[in-house]
C-alpha cells in the first residue's frame, strides 16, 4: 500500500465566524491510499481547538509507513498502528481511516451504507450553518438558504438572542443553536436557552466550556430542550463520562479519528439512550461524504461543510430540499472534479 497526500485552500462562499475566531479560507489534507490498482481517498479538516493544523497532519502522515501491509481490509492491525503513533492527530488519522474505508468500499464495489445495512431513505436532512454576523447580514445569509429546512445558529456573543429572534420571525425554517462553549457562567446560559426555549429552538449544542461539565449538569436540570455535547466529546470513551450532563452527543469524524470510532460511539451513545447528531468541520465533499454513510443511523445532521465553499474538488453526496441522498457509488461515493 503507498500513502500520499496534498493540502488545498477551501475558499467559504462567505467569511465565517464563530465564538473563537473568523475565517474565510480553510486548509486541509486531501489523502490517498493506493493498492492494488484501487484509489481510496480521505480528508483531514484540522482544528487548531483540538491543537491540530496542516503542518502537523502532514508532519503526522509522514510517518506512516504501509508498505508493510498486504491488504486494506486488516483494518484492526493497520489503524491499530496508525492511532498509536499518538495520542492525538485525530483529523490525520480519520484521513488515513477514511481512506481506507473507501478503498475497501470500491473494492467490494459496493457504498459503505450498504456494507453497514443501512436504509438510504433513512438518512436526516442536514442543517445549513450560519455562522455570526451583524443580525441583517444573518437573515441575508438565511434567506439564502431558504431551501434548507432546517439552520443551525452560531451563538454565544452579547447580541446573540437579538438575532435569533430576528431569525425566528422572519424565517419558516427551523431553529437549532450552537454555542461552541460561548457562555461562560451557567447563570449567563440558563437566561439565555430559556429565552431560546421561547423563540421555539430545538435544542442548544454545547453550551458552556467542556471543562464545564458539573456547571452543565446544573444547566440540564433546569432547561426544557435537549443539550448537545460538541467540544466536550472527541471518542466513545467519553460519552459515559458526560452523560449526566447531556442528552446527546455530536460525532465528528475529525474529532474521533475517523469512521471506525464514528460507529462505536453511535452504538455507544445508543446504550445511554442518547440522542445522536453527525457533525462536521469545513470539509470538502471527501469527508462529509465519509460522514454521510453513517446518516441513517443517527437523529441529527449538521454536514453541510461542502455546501459552505465554492471550490470543492469533489461530488459526493448530494443534498435536496435539506434531505440528505446517498448516492449507489463504492466507497464513500465521491468523484473527483476536473
Amino acid at each position: 500500500m503507498r500513502l500520499r497526500y496534498e493540502q488545498i485552500d477551501l475558499r467559504l462562499r462567505h467569511a465565517f465566524t464563530i465564538t473563537r475566531g473568523s475565517r474565510d479560507t480553510v486548509p486541509v489534507v486531501i489523502a490517498a491510499i493506493e493498492h492494488d490498482g484501487i484509489t481510496g481517498v480521505g480528508e483531514a479538516s484540522p482544528s487548531q481547538r483540538y491543537g491540530e493544523n496542516t503542518g502537523t497532519v502532514t508532519a503526522f502522515l509522514d510517518r506512516i509507513d504501509l508498505s508493510r501491509f498486504n491488504d486494506p481490509f486488516d483494518l484492526e492491525p493497520i489503524l491499530r498502528e496508525v492511532n498509536g503513533l499518538s495520542h492525538g492527530d485525530a483529523s490525520a488519522k480519520a484521513a488515513v481511516d477514511i481512506a481506507l474505508h473507501d478503498w475497501i468500499g470500491k473494492k467490494l464495489r459496493i457504498p459503505l451504507w450498504r456494507i453497514w445495512g443501512c436504509a438510504a431513505e433513512d438518512a436526516p436532512v442536514t442543517s445549513f450553518t450560519i455562522g455570526i454576523d451583524t443580525p441583517e447580514k444573518m437573515l441575508a445569509k438565511a434567506r439564502e438558504a431558504a431551501a434548507y429546512p432546517v439552520l443551525k445558529v452560531k451563538v454565544g456573543v452579547p447580541n446573540d438572542r437579538e438575532y435569533i429572534a430576528l431569525l425566528h420571525g422572519a424565517s419558516r425554517q427551523r431553529l437549532r443553536v450552537d454555542a461552541n462553549e460561548g457562555w461562560r457562567t451557567r447563570e449567563e446560559a440558563l437566561e439565555a436557552i430559556l429565552r431560546l426555549e421561547e423563540l421555539g429552538v430545538e435544542f442548544v449544542e454545547q453550551p458552556m466550556p467542556a471543562d464545564h461539565l458539573a456547571d452543565t449538569v446544573w444547566l440540564r436540570e433546569r432547561v426544557h430542550i435537549p443539550l448537545i455535547a460538541d467540544e466536550s466529546v472527541k471518542t466513545a470513551a467519553d460519552i459515559p463520562l458526560i452523560s449526566q450532563a447531556f442528552d446527546g452527543v455530536n460525532i465528528k469524524l475529525m474529532k474521533c479519528g475517523g469512521l471506525r470510532e464514528a460507529l462505536r460511539m453511535i452504538h455507544t451513545a445508543r446504550s445511554l439512550s442518547m440522542k445522536v447528531m453527525l457533525g462536521c468541520m469545513i470539509e470538502s465533499s471527501v469527508a462529509i461524504s465519509a460522514a454521510a454513510q453513517l446518516s441513517p443511523l443517527v437523529d441529527y445532521a449538521d454536514l453541510d461543510g461542502n455546501l459552505l465553499i465554492i471550490n470543492d474538488p469533489y461530488h459526493g453526496v448530494e443534498v435536496k430540499t435539506g434531505k440528505l441522498v446517498l448516492r449507489n457509488l463504492p466507497g464513500i461515493g465521491v468523484e473527483k472534479l476536473s
